[in-house]
């Protein structure tokens, strides 16, 4: 593939940047603040790394104003330096050229339905049903099971599987591995013996939405499980039947969310957390890594649970002394009344 290259001016007119310094310093790529070459641009957005401007070798750093007093060299001055170099590192990001058509090797059910733009790869499943819509890419050995639609310029990487039911909206991109629309984890006791309950609705995802490598969403028990427009979710994340997550929301990875747990808009939920289900978490929460939400949460904010790392001798003390708060609380209490 042959490299594209911009100058400073192109890349200050294209995405609304004002420019400093010399607007023909071309680059064809990107890199770190610290390892970018002259043919690169980097980004300067975090300020325990404005030690490293002096020494930067990059053609071109995206930078805030104030930041750029004094520079001598090429920059970019935009108000959040992060979004501006995400944009920009787009233009550099290789996309392979994918052929409209079905491969002679998928196998797509008669009733189902693929529009003559898109491109669906060797050893695809597509059951009955279903509907692949105008520019989609579905990847390499996926598996669309009955009723579901791939929405208009939406990419199935490879190997993801719409177990069924599942709508995606436009634009949505699922990554190897994950699974959409399996059934949820339901089930009854009775007479000693677990009864699966059917899952008998699907799941919805809105425009715009990412969904990491090996992530897992079940459908829904009666209702779909739903994602609003623009969630993220990255690799390894389990989201159970009927949760609802709102536009805008991110998680990290290794997260889970449990069935009927309701998370709003613009929501960051860290690594490793976990949400007990049938609870409500309101929007704008930050929810940090590690941490386990058992009730809901009504105010936004910034939350967490548990206890930092420390070395194994103080934690261990630590957690002898936690077994002995109830009834230290309760001496302490007693001769609050007694005084």
């Amino acid at each position: 593939m042959a490299s594209v290259a911009y100058t400073a001016d192109e890349l200050a007119q294209r995405f609304g940047l004002r420019l400093h310094g010399d607007g023909a310093v071309r680059v064809d790529g990107v890199g770190t603040l610290a390892r970018a070459g002259a043919s690169q641009l980097a980004f300067l957005a975090n300020p325990k790394y404005r030690s490293q401007l002096a020494q930067s070798q990059a053609g071109i750093v995206v930078m805030r104003e104030d930041d750029a007093a004094g520079y001598e060299r090429t920059a970019l001055i935009a108000r959040d330096p992060y979004a501006a170099f995400a944009k920009i590192s787009g233009l550099f990001e290789p996309r392979p050229v994918r052929d409209a058509g079905v491969h002679a090797s998928a196998v797509v059910d008669p009733s189902a339905s693929v529009d003559p733009s898109a491109h669906v790869g060797p050893f695809v499943s597509i059951g009955a049903r279903s509907r692949v819509e105008p520019g989609a890419i579905v990847g390499p050995g996926c598996v669309i099971g009955e009723d579901c639609v791939v929405g208009a310029g939406s990419e199935l990487v490879a190997r993801v599987t719409l177990v069924a039911r599942v709508r995606l909206g436009q634009r949505v991109t699922i990554h190897p591995g994950a699974v959409l629309g399996a059934a949820g984890f339901g089930l009854a006791m009775e007479a000693g013996r677990w009864l699966n309950v059917p899952q008998l609705g699907g799941v919805t995802v809105g425009d715009d939405c990412e969904i990491g490598a090996n992530t897992c969403i079940d459908r829904g028990a009666i209702e779909d499980t739903v994602l609003e427009e623009d969630v993220r979710l990255d690799n390894l994340i389990q989201i159970g039947h009927n949760v609802v997550i709102g536009a805008h929301t991110a998680i990290a990875g290794c997260a889970a969310v449990a069935g009927s747990a309701r998370i709003g808009r613009y929501c960051l939920i860290g690594g490793a957390a976990g949400v007990v289900g049938h609870l409500e978490i309101c929007d704008k929460v930050v929810v940090t890594a590690m941490s386990l939400v058992t009730s809901s949460i009504r105010e936004p904010g910034e939350y967490s649970s548990g206890t930092p790392l420390m070395d194994n001798r103080s934690w261990r003390k630590n957690a002898a002394r936690f077994k002995q708060l109830d009834a230290l609380a309760r001496r302490i209490g007693g001769r609050g009344t007694a005084d």
